[in-house]
């Protein structure tokens, strides 16, 4: 054995190689020495730019998050303080809150403003979409408000945050928000949470609110969900719903332009918003497929429309592209924002919960927006009922035929009058809108318009019901056709409810 080694070591191509290796860790050596020095004296240069800490540099411990908890005041800021903590302790005139509050006091009666104004609610997140909520909020009466996030204002923020200045950057926003919003309304309570929602902390930051010495610990009146990361949402919203509190959730105002296509709805009815898709289908895994309102945007994407910007080719190849989000499950690619809709969504928050609290009646009409081909078909089958109608009972050429109907009409009878579900059963499928009576004059052609040159049918709105396919074939049948009298085939309930219907639509129609 040793005989072999010393012919290996005496070999020639041995020694150059033992050299090259050799020279390679003498020289990564030399590197590695060499940045270590430099990186040390980069280190001490920085230390050294750091000024002494004295009365004007107070040190400060940070979060969790690497944030200061709060910065020094202003003057001006020091004011509004101290005239707020005032304010909070009852020293504040309630004849100068109800004035503030005038065009709000009108509009709801006082008893919708005294529960307003009695009410606890919470903000969690208070990005271009929970900082306008929280505004809304404390502008129009809300006199306890919870804020809850982790984060701290950035430039990037201004472009959207409700209230944020320059000066705010590099502060929490939470305390960003109190600030602001104790100069606008300075009797409000703010119990400010510089902290990440999640599952394990959910019972402290959605409990009982405990600031104040007036009565015992207050359960909350509403949640916003203003988060706009996944995991963070479902946990929060799964909270709510197990444990009965009411919620309301914001899905993506990323990518989005078109105010008009904001809707409010069920969760069940959200669409063309991949934020809203996830939540629904975790939310499903957890056995919750209903029963969470929502702000969302039926607006669709589109050629030349803003989309999620993709991360550099660079950044790929540094491989973990999870380690870049500032903590686990966040987003790390920039989410193109136009800073005016945040604050439609939020507004739109805001504007719910103020109406539910309040008791203000709220009839959302979610489902007319981008349902046209379906009142085509229901108008659609409307028109060819007239036209058998005519043909088979008086008799006419119905070629040609017209009804004083539109399909804008259908979706205010569907959704506004009818409220989506069919009158006789209560279902909310296979619509078909038909007349509830036979008209007095019968069916055809109005002859006055005839002579006209107009082949035009006798049709108000209130002479119409909404009732499933197979509902309309019967009631055609008997009631149309048949001559049967609608008493002798519906019940009281039935006939009740379609008269008060036939009632609000005479309302209706008035302001249409």
């Amino acid at each position: 054995m040793s005989s072999w080694l010393q012919r290996q070591t005496g070999s020639h191509g041995v020694q150059l190689a033992g050299v090259a290796a050799f020279s390679a860790a003498a020289a990564a050596g030399a590197i590695l020495g060499y940045q270590a020095v430099k990186r040390k004296a980069a280190i001490e240069q920085l230390k050294a730019s750091i000024p002494d800490l004295d009365e004007q540099g107070p040190t400060q411990k940070l979060t969790e998050y690497g944030i200061a908890p709060s910065s020094k005041l202003s003057k001006e800021d020091e004011r509004s303080a101290a005239l707020a903590r005032r304010a909070q302790q009852g020293d504040y005139d309630d004849d100068l809150i109800l004035e503030q509050l005038a065009r709000n006091r009108v509009f709801l009666t006082d008893e919708g403003l005294a529960k307003l104004r009695s009410s606890f609610i919470i903000v969690v997140g208070l990005g271009g979409v929970g900082s306008h909520a929280a505004a809304a909020l404390a502008r129009s009466g809300v006199s306890k408000i919870r804020v809850i996030d982790f984060d701290q204002v950035t430039l990037s923020s201004l472009n959207r945050h409700a209230v944020a200045t320059l000066a705010d950057v590099g502060t929490p926003k939470v305390h960003c928000i109190r600030r602001r919003l104790e100069q606008i309304a300075p009797w409000v309570q703010f119990d400010c949470r510089n902290e990440l929602f999640g599952e394990s902390v959910a019972d402290d930051l959605l409990g009982p609110w405990t600031k104040s010495s007036d009565g015992g610990p207050q359960e909350p009146t509403y949640v916003l969900d203003c988060i706009d990361n996944i995991s963070s949402k479902v946990e929060l919203l799964h909270y709510c719903y197990k444990n009965k509190l009411p919620v309301i959730s914001c899905m993506g105002a990323g990518c989005k332009s078109d105010p008009t296509r904001l809707m409010v709805g069920d969760i069940s009815l959200s669409i063309e918003d991949p934020l809203s898709r996830s939540t629904r289908r975790r939310l499903k895994a957890l056995g919750i497929s209903s029963g969470i309102p929502v702000v969302f945007s039926t607006e669709k994407p589109g050629p030349g429309k803003a989309s999620l910007l993709p991360l550099s080719e660079e950044e790929f190849n540094k491989g973990e592209v999870g380690e870049l989000g500032v903590l686990p499950d966040f987003r790390v690619r920039i989410l193109p924002v136009l800073g005016t809709m945040p604050a439609v969504f939020g507004y739109a928050l805001a504007n719910h919960v103020i109406c539910d609290v309040a008791g203000y009646p709220n009839d959302y009409n979610a489902g007319a927006k981008g349902r046209e081909k379906y009142y085509e078909s229901i108008f659609g089958t409307l028109l060819a009922t007239e036209e058998r109608l005519a043909r088979t009972l008086a008799g006419q050429d119905a070629i040609g035929l017209r009804i004083p109907v539109t399909k804008e009409d259908v979706a205010y009878l569907v959704e506004e009058v009818w409220r989506s579900k069919s009158v006789v059963s209560g279902l909310a499928t296979r619509f078909v809108l038909i007349r509830w009576k036979r008209p007095e004059q019968g069916f055809g052609v109005d002859p006055e318009w005839e002579k006209e040159g107009q082949k035009v049918v006798p049709l108000r709105l209130g002479d119409l019901v909404l009732m499933t396919k197979e509902e309309a074939a019967r009631h055609e049948r008997e009631v149309l056709i048949g001559g049967k009298r609608v008493e002798d085939v519906y019940d009281e309930h039935i006939l009740h409810k379609v008269e008060q219907r036939f009632r609000e639509e005479e309302m209706y129609s008035r302001y249409r």
